[in-house]
């Protein structure tokens, strides 16, 4: 049984290992293994858990399963790195991280961001309310789309 609560300032280290660990897939589906999350450091992440909201997932042995962040700026909460180790993916870890982080954050609007190649991620964020909005290229070349939620609202996607 895994359960969710809020990560302490000493879960930012195993939460940055499980983040290397997470997205070395999303590293290879894109071939570029100099993306962001892998680039992180942890003073990095502590900043981030300074400045808001961050969940972890933990099995029944106590160990970080997954783990979601989030802040706040003006009536958006923008969520970030929400991740589950590979070996627990597909248990309903990502949709529990992401309703959880909604409930601790509420807001009128939410936004988040994924790769146009991730279409788990994709899924797993059109199934939970989320809409597409609008892409973007990085400067490194990927593609990201962009999609936004605004709860008790019906919103159509862009074309």
């Amino acid at each position: 049984m895994t359960s969710i609560v809020k990560a302490d300032r000493q879960d930012v280290k195993p939460i940055l290992a499980l983040q290397y660990t997470a997205y070395r897939s999303e590293a290879e589906l894109l071939n570029n293994y100099a993306i962001p999350p892998l680039k992180q450091t942890e003073s990095d992440v502590e900043k981030e858990y300074d400045a808001g909201t961050f969940l972890k997932a933990v099995d029944e042995t106590g160990a970080i399963v997954g783990s979601v962040r989030a802040y706040q700026k003006g009536d958006t909460v923008y969520i970030g790195k929400l991740i589950v180790h590979p070996a627990h993916q597909r248990k309903g870890i990502g949709t529990a991280l992401l309703r959880e982080i909604e409930s601790a954050c509420l807001s009128q609007r939410y936004e988040l961001f994924t790769s146009v190649r991730s279409l788990n991620n994709l899924r797993l964020y059109e199934k939970t309310g989320y809409v597409r909005f609008r892409e973007q290229e990085t400067d490194s070349g990927v593609r990201l789309v962009f999609l936004e939620k605004y709860p008790g609202k019906k919103k159509t996607a862009y074309p």
